[in-house]
């Protein structure tokens, strides 16, 4: 008996010290496995540096039938020094709706040389989440093979970049949800896949808390708005009075702010022809004539209507400002509305080309004023 219970000792030590989480068998799967699905400018199955690899570029490759909720995906990629985006995706719904993580060769060494990202209804969010716990300082190897593994459970994830110990961990944005899994690089440059693993992780298994810093909403911060459906965001080119064409949609939806008050506009809608543009509404009972100030950041465009008129417009697209801007968010506006006693409309019409549709706002103080939010 007493020899029985020292088996069970070690065993136990012995999955303590690894985390319960790498003794589990991993799955490889080969890429000439018909599991996979690929849809890519170019793709093909090669040898490359003394390995069987998927060569991809401008397309996905994923697993049809693996659904997969909390587990461990591994791979090796092998890369040159250029601009590219290549990386994996899990939890996809479908190939509009999942979590990312991929790389930015040409950014090694910076702090943005990677980055996790959701994606929503086909909109790509990086211009949002930035960061601690967004991206990494990760120096690579180029045209070598190297090794990325992500593990994610509940609403985390843990990223190893040829680490034995995570190099980023990350607060997931997306609800939990089994899903798909695969890989994916851009149309810029060609990446190298190869010795795609996926494995489970116990039940139970969790992960320490993410470097990301997370800003607590105050009362002054915007927690939710009113945001309409989809339109033509040049139908308001040169229009100074809205008019009752614009006032006449009819379909809204509430959204709630994530931390530090940032709203993912893509939650609610993704980007269809001709119409990229929604206004964000807050309306704002005032108990007297007043000016209010109020920061606020977007991405990438807006044009901001105080009680119908044009008050302020703005254009925050990636390379807007010069060639190394890009576009991010934050609290980097200020407007002082021109409220009138009473009842007030603040328009915010926030439009989207890429890499992220948000809006964050955030008062000086409450004081004489209360957001009367309603969908009526």
């Amino acid at each position: 008996m007493k020899k029985r219970n020292s088996v069970f000792q070690i065993t136990l030590i012995i999955y303590l010290l690894t985390g319960g989480l790498f003794t589990a068998h991993a799955e490889r799967y080969d890429f000439d496995d018909p599991l996979w699905e690929v849809t890519a400018t170019e793709s093909e199955v090669v040898s490359h540096l003394g390995q069987k690899a998927l060569k991809i570029k401008g397309g996905t490759a994923h697993l049809k039938d693996l659904q997969l909720l909390d587990g461990v995906v591994e791979f090796d990629v092998s890369v040159a020094r250029e601009r590219g985006f290549m990386g994996a995706l899990f939890r996809a719904q479908d190939m509009r709706n999942l979590e990312h993580f991929y790389i930015r060769p040409h950014q090694t060494g910076n702090v943005d040389a990677n980055q996790y990202t959701p994606v929503y209804n086909g909109v790509s969010a990086w211009q949002l989440y930035h960061g601690e716990g967004f991206g990494v300082s990760a120096d690579y190897r180029f045209d070598r093979w190297m090794h990325i593994k992500i593990v994610f459970a509940g609403d985390r994830a843990e990223v190893y970049i040829d680490s034995d110990e995570p190099v980023m961990t990350s607060t997931l944005k997306r609800q939990p949800a089994a899903g798909l899994v695969g890989l994916n690089s851009s149309g810029f440059s060609t990446a190298y896949f190869a010795n795609f693993e996926v494995s489970e992780l116990p039940e139970g298994y969790t992960i320490a808390a993410s470097q990301e810093v997370e800003s607590p909403l105050t009362e002054e911060t915007v927690s939710e708005w009113l945001v309409s459906s989809p339109f033509d965001g040049q139908t308001l080119n040169g229009v100074l009075q809205l008019s009752s064409e614009h006032e006449s949609i009819s379909d809204w939806d509430w959204l709630s702010s994530e931390a530090a008050g940032i709203t993912n506009l893509a939650k609610l809608h993704g980007l269809e022809e001709d119409k990229n543009t929604v206004f964000a509404k807050l309306q704002i009972n005032a108990d007297k004539e007043q000016l209010k100030g109020l920061s606020f950041g977007y991405s990438d465009t807006v044009a901001v209507y105080v009680n119908g008129r044009l008050f302020y417009t703005g254009y925050n697209t990636y390379e807007s400002r010069d060639y190394r801007y890009l576009g991010t968010i934050g609290l980097f506006q200020k407007i002082y509305l021109p409220l009138q006693a009473g009842e007030n409309e603040v328009l915010f019409a926030v439009g989207e080309s890429f890499g992220g549709w948000g809006i964050q706002a955030q008062f000086d103080d409450m004081s004489g004023i209360t957001l009367t939010q309603s969908s009526e």
